[in-house]
């Protein structure tokens, strides 16, 4: 081994003993009668063993099989209210809502840590602290409204947002009112270019990538002070990155992003030729983790490069998923920089599912 290879892969020791001590921390929260929620206090009585005696490492969470997200469909919601949270105000965010019943999430300080550590992330030259930002993308009972809107106040900014209800845009796209939808983006982004030009201290922009490619349309975020554009949604590929920073935004920096109400938020590679501009994310670890896994045995990894289904496992007192299975596929992406733990190249819908889901202005 290189004295490189020796660093990394004493940094992964490192990373995977604070992961198992992190995972024996969180199983004693959620399995403790005195701080545990109740969804997984009465799943203990029911499976017969007590995880706080019999969980030790991150491995040992394959005893709980595959998480149900049907679970998380409808109420009562506080029953996934630890009990030491019981008199804290309580937030809920939902999932897209684009094949059912949205998925609920309560939340209390997740969306705020989760943003924090993503800050840290952020060239300051691209998101300057005192910034203010216009944040152009799901609004309602999504988390990311709020988030953005703690992200710009953490980094000592405004945030300005714009209304959007995707749900609605999926439903004239369905009725094949695709005029409607029209008019309805351009109103968003009508209402963004005002507030671009009425707030000269906005410099930094959350949206998605089909908003970016419309504002770009009409101005040049650079010109008109935009110095970095966070971004973040279902249609999220290499070629609209390469076309981003190539074509669309004149040298501001593109920050694209992967994440969920589920498991937070994920760190992104910087983008480069070397890579085919390929995007590469790394999991929160330990709140977080996602693994490629193989479609037929999904308690086993692929190899590195190789293509399979994403599983992913949230570790925060606020909630504990062990070993879902996304609705993504992607490369499993071997360990990089300051990340000494396993990522995802390419995230995209897993393409065993034959059903096309309506994403509107993702």
């Amino acid at each position: 081994m290189t004295p490189t290879s020796l660093d990394l892969e004493a940094r992964r020791q490192a990373a995977r003993s604070a992961l198992d001590a992190h995972v024996r921390e969180i199983v004693e929260w959620h399995f403790n009668p005195e701080t545990g929620c109740p969804f997984w206090l009465d799943w203990a009585r029911k499976a017969g063993w007590d995880p706080r005696q019999e969980v030790r490492t991150y491995h040992d969470l394959d005893r709980f099989g595959f998480f149900q997200d049907e679970c998380l469909r409808g109420g009562p919601v506080r029953r996934w209210v630890p009990k030491a949270y019981a008199n804290r105000p309580i937030f809920v965010f939902e999932t897209g809502g684009s094949t059912g019943v949205p998925k609920s999430r309560i939340n209390i300080e997740d969306f705020r840590l989760d943003y924090e550590a993503f800050s840290d992330t952020l060239p300051g030259d691209a998101f300057p602290k005192g910034a203010d930002w216009l944040a152009v993308g799901p609004t309602g009972p999504r988390r990311l409204r709020l988030a953005v809107e703690h992200l710009a106040q953490y980094r000592g900014g405004i945030c300005f947002l714009v209304d959007l209800d995707p749900r609605w845009v999926i439903k004239l796209i369905k009725r094949g009112q695709m005029e409607e939808m029209e008019r309805y983006r351009n109103h968003v982004i009508d209402q963004s270019l005002t507030l671009l030009r009425a707030h000269p201290n906005i410099q930094c922009l959350f949206t998605t990538p089909k908003l970016l490619e419309a504002l770009c349309e009409k101005v040049s975020l650079k010109k008109i002070g935009i110095r970095g554009v966070f971004c973040g949604g279902t249609e999220m590929t290499p070629q609209f990155c390469r076309f981003a920073v190539e074509e669309l935004l004149d040298g501001v920096y593109f920050a694209p992003t992967y994440g969920n109400t589920l498991m937070g938020l994920a760190v992104h590679k910087p983008l480069m030729k070397e890579d085919n501009y390929a995007i590469i994310y790394y999991p929160p670890a330990p709140r977080a983790l996602i693994e490629v896994v193989d479609p037929d045995e999904a308690d086993r990894l692929v190899e590195y490069g190789q293509t399979g289904r994403v599983r992913l496992t949230t570790l925060t007192k606020e909630l504990f998923m062990p070993r879902f299975l996304e609705r993504d596929e992607a490369e499993r992406e071997p360990p990089w920089g300051p990340y000494a733990w396993d990522g995802v190249r390419n995230v995209r819908p897993f393409s065993r599912f034959q059903s096309s889901v309506v994403e509107g202005v993702y």
